[in-house]
C-alpha cells in the first residue's frame, strides 16, 4: 500500500496507550483532537479507564467497531509488539509510533526496529517513526502528536507544510511561520523513519490540494533517487521547496585521496541536488520560515525586474545597493511616472527607489496614490518596501488598506515584500491580501532574491538521459596513462603524450612532440604525483632531460619508496590559457558528483569550486561553469582573451557519462584542464577505485 492518505487524512483514529490525564503523552492527541474539533471517531484504548476525557474507552483495539485508519501508538517500547499485532488483526492501515527505544539506542535498537518494519510491511502497514513526535493536519483537525507546543500556540490552518525528521524543529517552524501570520496545511515529523520517510512525505503534499510551499528539514537521507523525485515532482506541481541540511558524515577514505572528494565533503550532494530541482536551501530556520510565508503570498515571479518604495530614503538606497548585489534590475521610472509622483508629494524620490517620504503620515491616500503610479508605468516583477512603523499604527495603517488591496487585486502576479513593524494578526491580515511582511528589509530583499530564483526553476527539469550500460575498470592500479587512456575513450581531450620507460626513450618523445617538455613519474600509487617530487617542467633539451630523469626518480625513491614506478610520461609544455579543474566524487547517497573549479594545483587554497549532479547535460555544465566566482577569468576580464567555455562543458559531460558508466569508479579528478581560446586540454588525470 503506497498511499499515505491514511496517516494524513483518517477518517478514525485509535490512540492506543490513551491516557486520562490530558497532559500525559498518552492523553495529548485525546485532547487535542477534541479541541480541534476532528470530525472522524476518536476512539481511545485503554484496558484499566471505562472513559477517557469523556470519550468511551476500549480495553483493546480488537474491541474497537468498524475500521480503523490510523493507530497512535503511545505504550513503551516492550508494549509494542502486542500493539503492532492488534493493528494487523484490525488492519489498520497506518500507524504513528512515539514510543522511543530503537535504533536511536545503537546496535540493539536498530536489530529491534528493523522487526518491527518488517512486520509492519507483512501486515499492510505504513509506520511513521519510531520516536517520531507525529504529525498535525489543521484544516481536517487531525493531531496525531503529544507536541507540548499546542499548549501555547495553536495551528491555524494554512498553505504551508512542514516535513521534518526533528520534532522539536518542526515545532519551532510552525511557530516561526505563525509569527509572520502563515498557517499551516500540514506538520510531520518522521523520527527514525523505519518506513515513512521525509521524501514519501513530500511526495504525498506534492498532491495534496492544501498545500501550496513545503518547508523541510534534513539531517540525511536514506535514497537520494527518492528524494530527488519528491522534489522534483514538488516542481512539476507549482509547489516551491524551501529546504534546511544539518549534519555531517564521513564521505570515504577514497574520496579524500582527490582534491575533489576533500573539497565535497559531506554536504556538496545534497547543495547539488536542491540545486538540481529546484529547491532554495535556506541558511537559518528563519530564512526559511521567511521565505515559505513569502511563497503563500501570491504566485512565484518570472523575472528580476523589482520596484522599491519606501518611507525613508536612506532605506530605499540601501535596498537599492542590495538588490545590485543580488542581480536584480532596478529600473528608472519613465520621466512621466516621475511627474505624476511629484504631483502627489512635490519632494518625493521618484527614480526608483520611489520615496514616498514621512509625509504620506499627513496625506492619507498619498501612499496608495502613488504605488498605483509606480506600478502602472514600472511593469515591475516584484516590489519591495519599507513601511518602518505604519502597519503598526492603525491610524496610519487603516487609511493605507483599501489602496493596498487595490494594487494588489491590479497586479496580482507581483510579490509585494515590505520590511514592517507590524503585530502577528496585522502580518496575517496581509498576508492574506497577498503582502508578506519582514522584521528589517534585508530579509524581504532575500526573500525576493529566493523568490527570484524559485520562479526560474519552474521551467526547468532534471534530465531525462539514458543511463550508459556499466562497465567495468580494467584489473589492477591505474596509472596516469590507464586514467588518460579511458578517459580519452569517455570524450575528454587530452594533450599528447609518450609513455618512456628510459631517459633515452624520453629523449626520443620530446623530439616527436616538440621541445619544451614536461615529465612526470608514472605510478599508479601517486595521487599527486608533484608532492613526491614526480613532476619536472619546462625542459628544453636532451641534456636537461637526462639529467631531469635522473633526479625525479631519485627524488621519488627517497619521498615515497613504497611507490612502484612504470617509467615516466612525456608530453609538451603547453603554455597561455586557463588552468582549471574537472572532477568527479560518487557521493554515497547521490551518486555521481560532478565539480568544476579554479586553480590547478591551488584548488584547495582557492576553494572556488561548484558542483552539479549526474547525469549532466550541457546547459547544467555551461551553469556550473559560470557559478564560480572566478568566472570573470574565464570570460575575458581585465583584457584577457576568452577561453572556450563549450569545450569545457563538452569534457564535463564526458566526464559525467564516464562516472554513469563506471560504477566502481569512486572518484575521477582532471587537474589541471587547460582552457584555451579555442579547445582546451587534460594535462594530468587520476582514477580512484571504489574500496570494499
Amino acid at each position: 500500500m503506497s498511499s499515505l492518505d491514511p496517516l494524513f487524512r483518517p477518517r478514525s483514529v485509535a490512540v492506543i496507550g490513551a491516557s486520562t490525564d490530558p497532559a500525559k503523552i498518552g492523553g495529548r492527541p485525546v485532547a487535542y483532537l477534541l479541541r480541534a474539533g476532528y470530525a472522524g471517531r476518536i476512539l481511545p484504548v485503554n484496558p484499566n479507564a471505562p472513559e477517557v476525557q469523556g470519550l468511551p474507552a476500549f480495553a483493546s483495539l480488537d474491541a474497537v467497531p468498524g475500521e480503523v485508519d490510523l493507530a497512535v501508538v503511545t505504550v513503551p517500547a516492550a508494549a509494542v509488539p502486542a500493539a503492532i499485532e492488534a493493528c494487523i488483526r484490525k488492519r489498520v492501515r497506518a500507524v504513528v509510533m512515539f514510543s522511543a527505544g530503537y535504533a536511536e539506542t545503537g546496535e540493539a535498537g536498530r536489530a529491534a526496529q528493523a522487526a518491527l518494519v518488517a512486520r509492519c510491511r507483512e501486515g499492510g502497514i505504513r509506520l511513521l517513526g519510531p520516536n517520531a513526535l507525529g504529525l498535525m493536519n489543521p484544516g481536517d483537525g487531525v493531531y496525531a502528536t503529544f507536541s507540548a507546543s499546542l499548549h501555547a500556540s495553536w495551528p491555524k490552518p494554512g498553505r504551508v507544510a512542514i516535513a521534518t525528521q526533528s520534532g522539536a524543529v518542526g515545532t519551532w517552524c510552525f511557530t516561526l511561520l505563525a509569527d509572520r501570520g502563515a498557517g499551516i496545511s500540514h506538520l510531520v515529523t518522521t523520527g527514525n523513519e523505519g518506513d515513512v520517510d521525509v521524501a514519501a512525505c513530500i511526495d504525498w503534499l506534492a498532491d495534496d490540494p492544501a498545500t501550496g510551499v513545503i518547508l523541510t528539514y534534513l539531517e540525511g537521507a536514506r535514497d537520494g533517487a527518492r528524494l530527488l523525485a519528491a522534489l522534483e515532482k514538488c516542481r512539476a506541481r507549482g509547489k516551491p521547496v524551501v529546504a534546511m541540511k544539518v549534519g555531517t558524515s564521513e564521505v570515504g577514505a577514497a574520496a579524500t585521496e582527490s582534491h575533489t572528494g576533500t573539497l565535497a565533503g559531506a554536504d556538496a550532494g545534497y547543495a547539488a541536488a536542491f540545486q538540481a530541482a529546484g529547491a532554495w536551501r535556506a541558511g537559518s530556520l528563519a530564512e526559511a520560515a521567511d521565505i515559505a510565508a513569502a511563497c503563500t503570498a501570491g504566485p512565484l515571479p518570472r523575472g528580476r525586474s523589482v520596484g522599491i518604495v519606501t518611507i525613508s530614503g536612506g532605506a530605499g538606497a540601501f535596498l537599492a545597493d542590495a538588490a545590485a548585489a543580488q542581480g536584480f534590475d532596478v529600473p528608472a521610472l519613465p520621466e512621466e511616472a516621475q511627474a505624476e509622483l511629484r504631483a502627489v508629494i512635490s519632494f518625493a524620490g521618484t527614480r526608483n527607489p520611489v520615496d514616498t517620504t514621512a509625509q504620506v503620515a499627513n496625506e492619507k491616500d498619498a501612499f496608495g496614490r502613488m504605488l498605483e503610479i509606480m506600478l502602472r508605468h514600472g511593469r515591475f516583477d516584484m516590489l519591495v518596501g519599507f513601511l518602518a512603523f505604519l502597519a503598526e499604527n492603525p491610524a496610519r495603517l487603516d487609511p493605507a488598506l483599501p489602496a493596498l488591496k487595490r494594487a494588489r487585486q491590479a497586479w496580482p502576479l507581483v510579490p509585494f515584500l515590505f520590511g514592517m513593524r507590524a503585530p502577528v494578526a496585522t502580518r496575517a491580515m496581509l498576508l492574506q491580501m497577498g503582502i508578506a511582511g519582514f522584521d528589517d528589509p534585508n530579509q524581504a530583499m532575500q526573500a525576493a532574491t529566493a523568490l527570484a530564483w524559485l520562479g526560474e526553476q519552474q521551467d526547468r527539469r532534471l534530465p531525462g538521459l539514458p543511463s550508459p550500460a556499466p562497465r567495468a575498470l580494467p584489473d589492477g592500479p591505474l596509472d596516469e596513462a590507464a586514467c588518460r587512456a579511458l578517459l580519452s575513450e569517455a570524450g575528454l581531450p587530452f594533450a599528447p603524450s609518450y609513455v618512456a620507460h628510459s631517459a633515452e626513450e624520453a629523449c626520443d618523445a620530446a623530439a616527436a612532440l616538440g621541445w619544451p617538455v614536461v615529465l612526470k613519474v608514472l605510478s599508479p600509487n601517486l595521487a599527486h604525483k608533484s608532492e613526491a617530487g614526480g613532476v619536472r617542467l619546462d625542459l628544453c633539451d636532451a641534456a636537461g632531460l637526462r639529467a631531469a630523469w635522473d633526479s625525479m626518480l631519485a627524488e621519488v625513491r627517497e619521498r615515497a619508496p613504497q611507490a612502484r614506478v612504470n617509467g615516466a610520461l612525456v608530453s609538451p609544455m603547453l603554455r597561455g590559457g586557463v588552468e582549471v579543474v574537472l572532477g568527479m566524487t560518487r557521493d554515497p547517497v547521490f551518486g555521481p558528483l560532478l565539480m568544476f573549479g579554479l586553480g590547478g594545483v591551488f584548488v584547495e587554497v582557492l576553494r572556488d569550486v561548484g558542483f552539479r549532479l549526474a547525469p549532466l547535460t550541457r546547459d547544467a555544465a555551461l551553469d556550473l561553469i559560470r557559478s564560480v566566482k572566478g568566472f570573470p577569468l574565464l570570460d575575458g576580464a581585465r583584457g584577457r582573451p576568452k577561453v572556450d567555455l563549450g569545450a569545457i562543458a563538452d569534457a564535463l559531460v564526458a566526464l559525467s557519462r564516464f562516472a554513469e558508466a563506471h560504477p566502481e569508479a569512486a572518484g575521477v579528478e582532471v587537474n589541471p584542464f587547460l582552457a584555451l581560446p579555442e579547445g582546451g586540454f587534460g594535462l594530468d588525470a587520476v582514477i580512484l577505485r571504489a574500496t570494499g
